[in-house]
């Protein structure tokens, strides 16, 4: 069964810029109103100069003015699921709850389920930064 998130990340993942690992990322987000927003890998030749796909999404939803996303999806073409980097995982639980869903699939239609709470436990927060 395709979602119009899963749709929305494979559609994006083509628009990648990966000239230099050829590995293309697609991410899209759902926002809390519904919208869905999406990001793909933007590389470097400068390595760490490039940007996440879930980053983009997130960029994105956030120039729309949404701050809550309430539902990810992340698809590439591995083998198997990938899931999104530690930075990434912080990025969303700064605007995600610890319950929101984490889909992370393949170009083959591999998927894997789990929650930004799972994915990033302990995450750092707000609550952290009071003194």
């Amino acid at each position: 069964m395709t979602t119009d998130l899963q749709k929305a990340a494979v559609d994006v993942r083509e628009n990648a810029h990966a000239p230099y690992s050829n590995f293309k990322v697609g991410a899209a987000i759902r926002g809390q109103s519904g919208a869905i927003y999406a990001g793909c890998n933007v590389e470097n030749v400068a390595y760490p100069q490039g940007t996440c796909a879930e980053a983009g999404a997130i960029a994105a939803m956030v120039a729309a003015g949404e701050k809550i996303l309430t539902e990810v999806y992340v698809v590439a073409g591995s083998e198997m699921p990938v899931t999104p980097c530690g930075g990434c995982r912080q990025k969303l639980a700064e605007f995600g709850a610890g319950d929101v869903v984490v889909t992370m699939a393949t170009t083959g239609g591999v998927e894997q389920v789990s929650t930004l709470g799972a994915l990033l436990p302990g995450a750092f927060g707000p609550a952290h930064m009071e003194g």
